[in-house]
């Protein structure tokens, strides 16, 4: 009875609405409390003066209506990425739209957040929406930002139960009460500055997304494009903020509520865990000549470029299929690939519709068949382990039926585009023979990165115009990739796939007290070995080398089903083959696994094998121990000088397997992952 009464008590609290009489007051005081002083009054709102802006600039100049023109930036390192918005941000002169799925209040939150508030305070137009589930944490500061000024406004999309947070007891009665409404997010995320330059990818507000956390950052990708699709991207995003789920946060219940009791409360200032970190990227943003050699450099004219978007009709729609413009995008483009598809996903969750689609491509003559390239987490690596586990039930099924190329990321990558220095991780000592490192090592390190690239060993192509994404000059002539696999194979122990350890002892460039007194402190550099775990959440797609796609679709039942998503699609083979060289950079073998057939036992393969399909095709009670797949690591040898694909019928000469969870130690993490792919296959619409 006891536990009856208080779950009614925290139903009633949840349901507690404010009348519109309430609402019409909260926002009245929030309209009174905001400040109108505008602290220029330049015409362009003294905006400074940015190369990725000009970009802009540069495209429309060149663009006729028959042949339009745009400049595209792939940013895949997270400093980067925050850079350029901080620079953007600064540049705007006009109009700052910005819509986005989490919005967290830790360092890299706070300093976009007063990047806006600078902008609004010297006259730029500023809209900001937030999925409301992954919103600002704290009732206080959405209070605060509502009547901070009058170019401010903020708006939470699909709040649940009218509100701006919830507890978990709340999150529960909207389960029960509100299934649907509760699933249907908005994922689509977008920075537009002044209509003509936008950012769109997989980052969100929060430092995770930039290499700024100490414990785990994600290997993410966001794209810059500079020319007249920023139309479109301006037009989407009016569909979103006008639409009536878009709520002002003053006429929420828990926020008006608040605003009603004690008036808009003051914002306090920034207070950053590392300041310093911070101060640096603010330095950074205003150095033309860096942002100029850092990303502008890097900026390929490309042409026509669609931008394709869910709208909010997708959630009023009975069917969400009918109106997820995105996932049909996307499946068309898989559709018409005749040599190759590379797919960069997260979570290996794919929905019926996308399964079928696979299968007649795999079921194809097999001289007309593509050849399908997944990368994805590994279970070391991933933040959701409940969708790893998913994947790892039907990896029979992608790799024998669908004709999957497997690539699982590694927690530790060797070569990944992060950098360690910016975490404020606690790195060890260094080594003797690390202290003499030279102080540009990293440019050259960067410079050498397709040399462990598999691309041309797995695809017998000579890469084409394929580009670096980190360096114009990384086109050099083509490295002994044998030779590079023998010098890493004796620089780094292969047993660092099972001893953590080993990868836990970061390079001298990597850990260095001066990098923040300079004007480089925040250069990229290569992630070797260090103790910060890196997941993957790039969604990225490259179809026959030459249409390259960069967006927010994990390529899963979400997206489909419940989930707004866009995505930037650009049919430019330069663009595509510079987008293919990341994403093969990150399926090389220092930084991922390959998942293949295990060995078939020696008596009654056969039968295992029935068994285990049987099993997977179960919803529930998937208990055999036996599965098809496992992982390997690739050693190099003069025998093996290049990675191969699993269909290579040297495969197994030249990698060893790990087991099914490398880098797991025994523990609940396993033991919930089988629990899962046990019981867990209701579950896939939703993850």
């Amino acid at each position: 009875m006891r536990l009856c009464v208080v779950v009614l008590s925290l139903a009633l609290g949840a349901c507690a609405s404010l009348s519109n009489a309430q609402r019409d007051a909260a926002t009245e005081r929030v309209v009174q409390a905001r400040s109108t002083q505008v602290d220029c009054t330049q015409p362009d709102a003294c905006a400074q003066r940015s190369p990725l802006r000009a970009l802009a600039g540069r495209a429309f100049a060149q663009s006729t209506p028959d042949a339009p023109a745009h400049y595209a930036l792939i940013l895949d390192r997270g400093p980067d990425a925050l850079l350029a918005r901080v620079n953007l941000i600064r540049s705007a002169t006009t109009a700052i739209d910005l819509q986005t799925y989490i919005f967290d209040e830790d360092d890299a939150g706070r300093l976009v957040l007063d990047e806006l508030l600078a902008a609004a305070r010297r006259g730029v137009r500023v809209r900001v929406l937030i999925d409301q589930l992954s919103a600002l944490k704290h009732v206080d500061t959405l209070a605060a930002l509502a009547g901070a000024h009058v170019n401010f406004e903020l708006k939470l999309y699909s709040p649940v139960l009218g509100r701006a947070q919830i507890t978990y007891p709340q999150y529960a009665l909207a389960a029960a009460c509100c299934w649907r409404t509760l699933n249907q997010r908005m994922h689509t995320k977008l920075l537009l500055v002044d209509g003509a330059v936008g950012i769109t990818g997989g980052r969100n507000y929060q430092d995770d997304y930039y290499d700024w956390d100490d414990e785990y950052n994600f290997r993410d990708r966001d794209l810059l494009v500079a020319g007249p699709v920023a139309h479109v991207m301006r037009d989407d995003f009016a569909l979103f903020w006008n639409d009536r789920r878009s709520v002002p946060v003053e006429r929420l219940n828990d926020v008006g509520g608040r605003l009603l009791a004690d008036g808009v409360p003051a914002l306090p200032p920034s207070h950053f865990e590392r300041p310093e970190r911070a101060e640096a990227m603010r330095r950074d943003a205003a150095d033309s000549a860096l942002i100029e050699e850092r990303l502008v450099s890097r900026a390929m004219r490309v042409g026509e470029v669609r931008y394709i978007s869910d709208t909010p009709e997708k959630h009023r729609a009975i069917n969400a299929e009918q109106q997820a413009v995105a996932s049909g995008s996307l499946r068309g483009l898989i559709e018409s690939a005749q040599q190759e598809v590379v797919l960069q996903t997260p979570y290996l969750v794919l929905s019926d519709a996308a399964q079928d689609m696979f299968r007649q491509l795999h079921a194809r003559p097999y001289d007309e068949r593509p050849k399908i390239v997944i990368s994805t987490n590994s279970l070391a690596a991933t933040d959701a382990f409940i969708a790893y586990a998913l994947s790892y039930k039907y990896k029979r099924r992608y790799l024998r039926e669908l004709g999957f190329n497997i690539f699982e990321y590694k927690p530790f990558p060797l070569d990944a585009p992060i950098d360690i220095a910016t975490t404020g991780a606690t790195l060890p000592d260094l080594l003797p023979d690390e202290a003499n490192t030279d102080a540009d090592a990293g440019d050259d390190a960067d410079a050498g990165t397709g040399s462990i690239s598999p691309s041309r060993a797995l695809t017998g192509e000579s890469g084409g115009n394929a580009a670096s994404t980190e360096r114009d000059d990384a086109q050099a002539a083509p490295v002994d990739l044998g030779q590079a696999h023998r010098e890493l194979r004796d620089r780094y122990d292969r047993r660092s796939t099972v001893e953590r350890a080993q990868y836990q002892r970061a390079l001298s460039r990597e850990y260095s007290a001066l990098r923040y007194s300079t004007r480089r402190a925040n250069q990229p550099v290569p992630l070797k070995r260090a103790g910060v775990r890196i997941g993957l959440h790039a969604k990225s797609m490259v179809i026959d080398g030459r249409i390259g796609v960069v967006g927010t679709h994990n390529f899963d039942p979400r997206g489909d089903h419940y989930n707004t998503e866009s995505a930037v699609v650009i049919e430019d083979r330069d663009f595509a083959q510079a987008l293919r060289a990341s994403i093969w950079r990150d399926i090389a073998p220092a930084n991922s696994w390959v998942i293949a057939r295990r060995d078939k036992p020696p008596v009654f393969s056969g039968l295992n094998y029935s068994i285990g399909k049987m099993f997977e095709a179960m919803p529930i009670l998937d208990l055999w121990p036996m599965r098809y797949a496992t992982s390997y690591e690739f050693v190099a040898s003069e025998q093996c000088p290049q990675p191969l694909l699993p269909s290579d019928p040297d495969f197994r000469a030249c990698y060893q397997p790990v087991g099914d969870f490398p880098e797991v130690a025994a523990g609940m993490k396993s033991i919930t992952t089988r629990i899962f792919t046990a019981f867990g296959a209701g579950l896939a619409p939703i993850l």
